[in-house]
């Protein structure tokens, strides 16, 4: 969702958690494999929460910003 690993600890953890679920499964041991695999996807979901949370929030500022001088402009045409 455009944000790196460098960006979200989540989306790091998933990442070294999804490569352990591979070293698991190279292993055969397929009950860690599968639990890793499903850590990774819920971290990797919890990063991707994250980003639209702080898109949404950036996009509301934007709003708020535009709502506030729409006020002030029609205070000022009231004034005049």
């Amino acid at each position: 969702m455009g944000a790196s690993a460098d960006e979200s600890p989540e989306l790091k953890l998933a990442e070294d958690k999804f490569a352990q679920a591979k070293a698991d499964m190279a292993d055969q041991s397929y009950k860690d494999a599968r639990m890793q695999a499903e850590q990774a996807e819920l971290d990797a979901r919890l990063a991707e929460a994250q980003v639209l949370t702080r898109k949404s929030q950036e996009q509301l500022n934007v709003l708020n910003t535009r709502i506030t001088r729409l006020r002030k402009q029609l205070q000022l045409g009231e004034a005049q």
